[in-house]
């Protein structure tokens, strides 16, 4: 079965500092994976190769298996994010604007009034990323920052991604709030068959949305399986 995303033999600097590396990485439709070792830098970097906003000094990305090289006009290149759901606080989000008409913004630019078959595609997508309805009418720069990540999370499920993609999901939130979200994103991924990656480096969201945790080493640019964060994921969650 054809990886979502693969990258192999990656190089790319970045900002002045160590360059990006990634020897072997790949996504198989259905998977649950983790990845730590990416401090913000890194994961932007990371997150512009995926999307092919930037391309590698060396090695290749191959999203849906087309590699990002090959992208030579703004419609491929929206045609190959189309099935790419990406969580990110780097996002667009306006403060002033409802919480349902930030989540229709994928959907349409028409969000005052909004047209009812959006408005209702737009609540389903809320109920499913479990924004509280009594805030779907609040602008959203009153709320909570865990509905905040919520909206981005419905947001990058409009358009029925076949990867889901979180960028450190977990920055700004209470530790209370880490096991639900984590949780619930999981179930949302099984749910809708897709594969979901997360950019992380709070052990409670990998212990609690399972799957696979693979640690950078950022001068190798290998990605090893367990390691010392999964002993700090065991730990806080009380494990052995």
């Amino acid at each position: 079965m054809p990886f979502l995303l693969e990258m192999r033999d990656l190089t790319r600097a970045y900002q002045g500092l160590r360059p990006l590396r990634i020897r072997d990485l790949q996504v198989a439709p259905g998977a649950v994976l983790h990845l730590t070792g990416f401090d913000a830098e890194a994961a932007e970097m990371f997150v512009h190769l995926l999307t092919g906003a930037a391309l590698p000094d060396e090695g290749d990305v191959r999203l849906f298996g087309t590699s990002t090289r090959e992208i030579t006009d703004a419609e491929g290149w929206l045609r190959s994010l189309d099935a790419l759901g990406l969580v990110s606080h780097r996002a667009v989000l306006i403060d002033m604007l409802s919480v349902r008409q930030n989540m229709a913004m994928p959907l349409t630019l028409q969000v005052d009034p909004m047209p009812d078959a959006v408005r209702a595609q737009v609540d389903a997508l809320a109920a499913e990323a479990g924004v509280t309805p009594s805030l779907l009418d609040e602008p959203l720069g009153r709320i909570d920052p865990e509905t905040h990540v919520r909206v981005r999370l419905a947001r990058a499920l409009a358009q029925s991604p076949r990867l889901l993609v979180a960028e450190h999901p977990t920055v700004g939130l209470p530790r209370d709030a880490v096991a639900g979200l984590a949780r619930d994103v999981a179930a949302i991924a099984r749910h809708r068959q897709a594969a979901l990656l997360t950019l992380t480096a709070a052990a409670e969201w990998a212990g609690h949305a399972g799957g696979e945790v693979l640690s950078l080493s950022a001068r190798t640019g290998e990605l090893v399986r367990g390691g010392s964060f999964l002993e700090r994921m065991r730990r806080a969650l009380g494990g052995a």
